[in-house]
């Protein structure tokens, strides 16, 4: 899902990676390290400890970043939601839209704001990156 804050040219996306290793990757990878290593010369506990250590700490920042990612969505949601029954400059295009904001839709794909023009007709799927102005 794209998260956007009000005239932000960039844009965050959620993306989840089927590339990253989970605790029960690592368990099996640990077992795996564990059989085939050299019964003559075999790892120390510094090295396994290591190894977990820094699974934890992996793991630990991937919870951060999915915390981050929560609180900039509750951020763009309570930014969109002050907007209902604003006017606002809307950039559409090569052209800049004035209208009222009418309604905010939660979707999939993201924030969806409608405008309502000054001759009644409404400009549809607005993202926040677009609005360029806001006024009362």
């Amino acid at each position: 899902m794209a998260i956007d804050a009000i005239g932000s040219a960039l844009t965050t996306t959620n993306v989840t990676s089927n590339s990253a290793l989970n605790q029960e990757d690592f368990l099996k990878l640990f077992l795996t390290e564990l059989n085939y290593q050299d019964p003559l010369e075999p790892l120390s506990n510094r090295d396994f400890l290591a190894q977990m250590a820094q699974f934890a700490s992996i793991e630990q920042t991937k919870q951060t970043t999915e915390s981050v990612n929560n609180l900039v969505y509750l951020n763009s949601s309570s930014q969109s939601v002050s907007l209902l029954g604003k006017k606002v400059e809307v950039a559409n295009g090569a052209e800049l839209v004035t209208g009222v904001v009418s309604s905010i839709a939660f979707t999939n794909d993201g924030l969806s704001i409608d405008i309502q023009k000054a001759d009644a007709s409404y400009l549809r799927g607005v993202t926040l990156s677009q609005i360029q102005l806001i006024r009362n």
